[in-house]
């Protein structure tokens, strides 16, 4: 079981809601995944709308916990003020934050993030903060009360895969006991059995679900792909070698002279 926060969860897949051709295919999606969390982009300019409304209905139908993110957001005062929207609207003080510092990247604003998430884990909110893979950030992040650490493996909706493996191994190694959720950059199921396989606790992804060509028939295949790469990880994985080494042995075989 994955424990976050002090919710148990039985899925490692976290599912994001935004760009799919159509809310049926969303409700579909969500089902295949066996997703128990999905994260939900509170905008200032749609909140309370009937169009927004209708969505956020939507989803809570479909029976998953709400992780409202505060994706858009680039000062610390916007996304503490979206975040105290989200918890409002969606009666839960569990946030994603994002504070995004650069425009094409993406890449967080690490400094702002870490002054949100200490601001916020006072007010009493359960933060799930977006962050880069540096271990430095990790241990300001922990120091301002976040329990859960969101480190990328490429930038949002590159679909790159994880670009630094060394990167992502060093901080699953320094810390053993924090949820570790890794968030964006996935593009194939077979990114996602990756960061499974180095012992990261779960995956957060949207794009790679909503932009698929069949996104019901993508979010069954990560679905998957994580719990494949989880089961790897606790078996025990060979690691690569430098050399052959026959798998049949040699001791014992019969000699034709």
């Amino acid at each position: 079981m994955l424990d976050l926060y002090g919710t148990s969860l039985s899925n490692r897949l976290l599912l994001g809601t935004a760009r799919y051709p159509s809310p049926a295919i969303l409700a579909d999606a969500v089902r295949a995944s066996r997703t128990e969390i999905v994260t939900v982009s509170l905008r200032r300019e749609t909140a309370g709308t009937s169009k927004s409304g209708t969505f956020f209905e939507l989803i809570r139908t479909l029976g998953v916990r709400v992780l409202p993110n505060t994706a858009g957001c680039h000062t610390v005062s916007e996304a503490v003020l979206t975040a105290k929207m989200a918890r409002e609207v969606f009666a839960t003080d569990w946030i994603k934050l994002e504070v995004i510092g650069n425009h094409d990247t993406l890449q967080p604003d690490v400094f702002g993030l870490v002054e949100a998430a200490r601001i916020l884990s006072g007010e009493g909110f359960k933060v799930f903060p977006y962050m880069t893979d540096d271990l430095v950030v990790a241990e300001r992040l922990l120091e301002a009360g976040c329990a859960v650490l969101m480190p990328w493996c490429a930038p949002i909706g590159s679909a790159m895969g994880p670009i630094n493996l060394s990167a992502l191994r060093s901080m699953r190694a320094h810390f053993p006991d924090v949820p570790l959720i890794v968030d964006a950059g996935i593009g194939r199921p077979s990114h996602a059995a990756t960061v499974m396989e180095l012992g990261f606790d779960a995956v957060l992804l949207n794009t790679a679900v909503a932009g698929a060509g069949d996104p019901v028939a993508m979010a069954a295949a990560f679905a998957g792909a994580i719990e494949a790469g989880r089961s790897a990880h606790h078996a025990g994985l060979l690691e690569p070698r430098d050399m052959a080494i026959p798998s049949t042995p040699v001791i014992g075989k019969a000699v034709f002279s």
